[in-house]
């Protein structure tokens, strides 16, 4: 018995030194969000197909936690949205982030400088918050930019908007009123308790106390599905948030042909296809990695039928 258990422990031992160690494999994370988790099987998937092995750590947490995770070398790649480089580099006043490209080459600038961090390709889409309208109150007052919605509140549009506390008093309304020359009442907003979008696009869906006016995401999936207008930041007010993927250099250096592989990926998204990705996994319960394997081979970026 003893013999054995030698022989079966050398072989261990030499089976565990031609493995390919766990160290080697890319790390591919994510926030919480589902976006954020989808993105992320999408890469982990491409990554994997062409060969190169992944670990999945998605929905690591929020923000700062990825964030953290990634400076420390504890996650390889995730994808962010360019806008939070201001708060990261504590520049939110820098109107580069009101452009997708300035934005981008600011952040991926101050990023690798500081950090080693480098910038993929990025999405063209926007995840900043932005202001929908039932559909029926657009088509009834032509709105289709935030130009049309000031001037349809400013001469007296019945507006009920529900929204986060965050958004209606950290900034982000006092703006877009002063951008677009209009000023809700209080008696004209609904702020409701935690203001997920999910719980605004619902309201305005069910005209919750009047409600036709939403708080949400460019990309959020429940737009369409409530058969909501999203209305055009056509004076740029907001940061552009888009999604990009960010990986450490030392691992871009070991893998320089993951810039190729994502490449093409981020390159198929738009709002509108994002918003309804996004729609599969928040209103339909598909399972994020679900969808992405779907999406991939639909695109063709994944060997499979279509």
């Amino acid at each position: 018995m003893t013999r054995i258990l030698r022989l079966w422990l050398v072989a261990a031992m030499l089976a565990g030194a031609f493995a390919t160690p766990l160290d080697a494999a890319v790390v591919v994370s994510s926030k919480l969000s589902s976006e954020s988790a989808m993105l992320g099987q999408m890469i982990r998937l491409l990554l994997n197909a062409h060969g190169i092995a992944t670990v999945d750590r998605t929905k690591i947490g929020a923000t700062p936690v990825a964030r953290k995770a990634l400076l420390a070398g504890e996650v390889d790649l995730y994808v962010e949205y360019t806008g939070n480089a201001g708060f990261f580099f504590n520049r939110t006043a820098d109107p580069a982030w009101k452009d997708l490209q300035q934005g981008y080459v600011l952040g991926a600038r101050l990023d690798y400088a500081a950090n080693h961090i480098v910038w993929l390709t990025p999405a063209r889409a926007s995840n900043a918050w932005a202001l929908a309208v039932r559909r029926d109150v657009a088509r009834a007052h032509q709105l289709v930019t935030l130009s049309d919605f000031g001037r349809w509140v400013a001469g007296g549009g019945q507006v009920m908007l529900a929204c986060s506390a965050e958004f209606a008093n950290a900034g982000t309304l006092r703006s877009l009123e002063r951008t677009y020359g209009f000023t809700l009442r209080s008696d004209q907003m609904i702020v409701l308790a935690g203001g997920e979008t999910s719980a605004t696009i619902g309201a305005a869906a069910a005209r919750t106390n009047g409600t036709n006016t939403a708080m949400v995401y460019g990309t959020d999936g429940g737009i369409a599905a409530a058969d909501l207008q999203l209305l055009e930041d056509d004076r740029h007010d907001q940061p552009i948030y888009a999604p990009v993927p960010m990986i450490r250099e030392a691992v871009l250096r070991q893998y320089p042909q993951i810039a190729t592989i994502v490449k093409p990926l981020m390159e198929s998204f738009t709002r509108e296809s994002l918003q309804q990705l996004n729609a599969r996994v928040q209103i339909d319960g598909e399972s994020e990695q679900a969808v992405a394997e779907d999406y991939l081979r639909k695109q063709r970026l994944l060997p499979g039928p279509r």
